[in-house]
């Protein structure tokens, strides 16, 4: 067993120039999950908790609108640190899919600079429910506006797949990180996103890296539990369940109990050393319950060793007895398996409103949406129209607001965006992406061909619709793509 000299301070890295986290951050997830009974915490006291870490060297911490008590917790801690080394608050916002105003947008900052008690968040992270809603990319123009007026230093989102972070990256958002599960369990985080982490300087933030506490030395060997009380639990045992069941994590632990005797580490350890040792990857997000146990003097152990090759090669041999986690990063919010703590999110999602409206006519067995611009009525043309069982979806281009082309230069983007505004018309009228049975695809530039076709293989890859892709003389303005669609309800 090596012995491994204990390092002076947490290691930390670089965001922006201006914004210097620690490698492990301190979540604050748990709070919500504490003060769930009803009882909520001291915020001095939970302020002395954060403050432990705070001097040991863990200075970053990330919380959420919905963390119970979390921002105000910091904000006590925020509030003794002014003048002096204070720490680096990284909080999210989480507003219901819906318009996305310049007034929404700046009451949901100034609620989290009111809890915090500051004029100025660290890093502002974005989640959003449904893509179907275009309105996600307004939201993130206004917060790009309030970084700009200095309510926010910096903006990050959270829970984003690669094809949307790169809408977001390509219509000019100025993003700096994106918060995901990542884990020895998950590891969806190094396809294609990691891929776009190192095209565009973008870093990940990663949660999950302990799977809720699974991923210690208490459960190695251990039966599969079949109570589980407290939320994180019951999310990562979803996780476990999906990638092959307890004795595929046990493999997992296994092999990590292995590399930590061999570090004089622990499982733990070792499980957050992996994650860190991923390119793409700024920093870890471990969760502390307040008030019940300070876990700063175990995390840091996880920078006294280095990974080398046998301990990757044996990590990977333990992965090869499990499943992937299906999808992209984000996914298991928006669509199944709802690998989420409260498990089946479908009724959730399909209680959002839609971005359209939908108007009825009983008489005739017809219903159309529309999405009011301008265009519908000077053409005389709905976004959808229903009959029957069948449903015809516009000529859809990438467009946001009136008439502003999202992301100009980027086909694939363009392509991302349309799609969802035509599954969000289908759902409104009562289909799904599996309805779709034609799809007819126009580009201005044969070099774009690649990007909107992965873009569409993205959502029908397992469905298949008949479809057209032809090369135009041209669209109008900046858009380079645009797609229709048609549906057929079987039944």
């Amino acid at each position: 067993m090596k012995t491994p000299a204990m390092t002076d301070a947490p290691p930390r890295r670089h965001l922006t120039e201006t914004l210097e986290i620690s490698r492990i951050v301190t979540g604050l997830w748990q709070v919500a999950d504490i003060e769930r009974g009803g009882d909520v915490i001291n915020p001095d006291l939970g302020a002395d908790d954060l403050e432990r870490y705070l001097n040991a060297g863990f200075s970053t911490f990330d919380m959420a609108d919905h963390y119970g008590s979390a921002e105000i917790i910091a904000g006590r801690l925020l509030a003794r640190r002014r003048g002096g080394a204070g720490p680096q608050i990284c909080t999210k916002w989480c507003p219901p899919p819906g318009p996305m105003t310049a007034e929404i947008v700046r009451a949901g900052v100034q609620e989290r600079l009111d809890r915090l008690g500051t004029d100025s968040i660290d890093l502002l992270q974005f989640h959003w429910w449904t893509f179907e809603h275009p309105a996600w990319l307004d939201a993130l123009h206004e917060l790009t506006r309030l970084r700009e007026d200095g309510l926010i230093r910096t903006l990050g989102v959270t829970n984003f797949d690669a094809a949307h972070l790169r809408v977001a990256l390509s219509d000019g958002i100025p993003l700096v990180s994106n918060q995901v599960s990542f884990s020895l369990i998950d590891r969806r985080a190094l396809g294609p996103l990691s891929d776009l982490c190192a095209d565009t300087g973008l870093s990940l933030l990663a949660y999950g890296t302990l799977c809720g506490g699974f991923l210690s030395e208490r459960w190695l060997g251990t039966l599969e539990p079949d109570d589980i009380a407290d939320w994180s639990k019951m999310k990562y045992k979803r996780f476990i369940d999906e990638t092959g069941g307890w004795d595929g994590f046990q493999a997992i632990l296994r092999a990590a109990k292995t590399i930590a005797d061999r570090h004089g580490a622990s499982v733990a350890n070792v499980a957050t050393a992996w994650v860190l040792a991923q390119p793409a990857v700024a920093g870890v997000i471990v969760g502390a319950r307040l008030g019940e146990r300070n876990h700063a003097q175990d995390n840091a152990r996880a920078f006294s060793f280095t990974l080398d090759g046998e301990d990757f090669a044996l990590l990977e041999q333990a992965f090869a007895q499990t499943r992937p986690v299906p999808g992209d990063c984000g996914d298991e919010y928006r669509r199944p398996p709802f690998l989420t703590a409260s498990g089946d999110l479908s009724h959730h999602l399909a209680d959002l409103p839609s971005a359209y409206t939908l108007e009825e006519d009983a008489e005739r067995g017809t219903a159309r949406l529309l999405s009011h611009t301008a265009w519908e009525d000077i053409a005389g043309y709905c976004r959808a129209r229903r009959v029957g069982n069948r449903i015809l979806v516009s000529g859809t281009t990438a467009t946001a607001g009136t008439d502003r082309a999202v992301a100009p230069e980027d086909a694939g983007a363009q392509a991302t965006f349309i799609l969802d505004k035509i599954l969000g018309a289908l759902t409104a009228l009562g289909a799904t992406a599996g309805d779709v049975v034609r799809t007819r695809i126009y580009i201005v530039d044969e070099a774009d061909t690649e990007a909107v076709s992965q873009a569409h293989g993205r959502v029908f890859a397992e469905i298949k619709p008949a479809n057209t892709l032809v090369v135009v003389a041209g669209l109008i303005g900046d858009h380079r793509v645009e797609i229709e669609a048609e549906a057929v309800i079987a039944g």
